[in-house]
């Protein structure tokens, strides 16, 4: 933690940078969405959870350089500090309060830190969030213990956004050479962009990492070994568009995970902490456990793949001829299932990262992997899917990259291993008990 501390003492940019710059306005829609999430009874936690969602699946509302799990990371990183001081039965992540009043209200100080965080990364929305901010703290008693719980976590996010002020997340991206060598990273058809996306991702200060490439993995596998030959002929037989090797629900997977992947598995830990009646501080340290372990695996993952600038399927397939192997066959016209593919290279997998960190975590904070649940999908409306464990659903959102057509096996195993490697380290490093025992023993 004195690491991370040291290397955030010297950030002195003030909010005027986060405040700075204004993205795109919420509809109506989506505006009415986050009023009407917050008048559900739900913990707050939750409910600030279900609000930033709605605003990074709001179009344009999300920076297209920032990328969204450095918001949750912020807002629950904030929730978490000034909750805790209240409780004071875990390590700050952070910020540390002095002559905090226990009595305080835990409710009023995440209402308060969640809201003063969204308004400054997303002051458009700063009227709806308002109002929401006011429909929360009503239910709560007025009374000096709701007034110090407010002041508490506007306290802590102003301190904790101050520090992120200068994290390097609002640089500009670095310019890409798409490279012409077997194996190298290409632009993809159909889509084409014409340069990846977050290429300078890997230079954000990380929120518990020490560093970027703390657990970079080795390289992909070479073009000419015996892996390469079979995952490259799984994924150009069950990832083709209109594949007639893949199954229906193998094709239906495919489609069904092919959204923002940490969006997935904040609706499942929602699932998870509704389910079994989390307390505010309880929720506080699943959430930020969750949201730091995410955040810290985008930018390991996008370390990891603008290092090894590797190819994907789509590419791979095509220009087969190339790649020295026998054993793989081109085929000129593949596409993937789902038609376009990310912006940036394939390995290791971003959804086989995030899949098993979000399931390690969720293992973790649990002390267990059954639980019955259902997904729904960001990106298939009405289509869900049930499991019966958090493995069981990571295992699944890591597959579906093959029947999607966008990765190899090998990138998926790799990103697999990447994000329990994350996933370990917040874990055990970070949120953790000042008793040496864990809150989730009460349940």
């Amino acid at each position: 933690m004195s690491k991370i501390l040291s290397v955030f003492a010297i950030l002195c940019v003030g909010l005027s940078v986060l405040m700075g710059s204004s993205y795109g306005a919420a509809s109506n829609d989506e505006q009415q969405e986050i009023l009407d999430s917050s008048a559900q009874a739900l913990n707050p936690v939750v409910q600030w959870n279900r609000t930033l969602l709605v605003i990074v699946r709001t179009p344009k509302a999300q920076p297209a350089t920032i990328h969204p799990t450095r918001s949750f990371a912020i807002m629950h990183a904030a929730i978490y500090d000034a909750v805790n001081a209240i409780d004071g039965t875990h390590k700050p992540y952070l910020v540390r309060l002095t002559g905090v009043s226990r009595f305080a209200s835990q409710d009023a100080a995440a209402d308060a830190a969640a809201h003063a965080v969204l308004v400054a990364l997303y002051p458009n929305f700063q009227t709806t969030l308002d109002t929401q901010l006011q429909q929360l703290l009503a239910q709560i008693p007025e009374g000096a213990d709701k007034a110090e719980g407010v002041r508490i976590g506007q306290t802590v996010a102003d301190r904790i956004l101050t520090l992120r002020s200068n994290d390097g997340s609002d640089s500009a991206p670095i310019p890409f050479i798409f490279g012409t060598a077997p194996g190298d990273y290409q632009s993809t058809p159909p889509n084409f962009p014409k340069q990846p996306q977050f290429t300078h991702w890997s230079h954000v200060t990380p929120f518990a990492l020490e560093r970027a490439n703390q657990f970079r993995p080795g390289p992909p596998p070479a073009l000419t070994s015996d892996t390469y030959t079979d995952v490259f002929n799984v994924v150009k037989s069950l990832g083709i568009a209109g594949s007639t090797n893949a199954t229906p629900d193998q094709a239906l997977t495919g489609r069904f995970w092919n959204g923002a992947i940490q969006n997935y598995w904040n609706e499942i830990t929602q699932t998870a902490a509704v389910a079994h009646n989390l307390t505010t501080a309880q929720n506080a340290r699943l959430f930020a456990q969750l949201n730091v372990a995410l955040a810290d695996d985008v930018i390991a993952f996008y370390d990891a793949k603008y290092t090894y600038n590797f190819w994907r399927p789509v590419t791979a397939i095509r220009e087969a001829a190339t790649d020295g192997n026998p054993e793989t066959l081109p085929d000129p016209n593949w596409l993937p299932e789902v038609g376009n593919t990310t912006p940036d290279p394939a390995y290791p997998g971003a959804h086989a990262v995030i899949s098993a960190s979000g399931a390690s975590v969720l293992i973790s904070f649990f002390r267990g992997n059954h639980f019955d649940f259902t997904v729904t999908s960001e990106v298939l409306p009405g289509i869900d899917r049930s499991f019966t464990s958090f493995s069981a659903a990571a295992e699944e959102a890591t597959l579906s990259r093959i029947f999607a057509g966008v990765h190899f096996r090998s990138d998926l195993t790799t990103g697999q291993r990447l994000g329990r490697q994350v996933a370990d380290f917040v874990v055990d490093n970070f949120f953790t008990s000042i008793h040496g025992r864990d809150d989730s023993d009460d349940r």
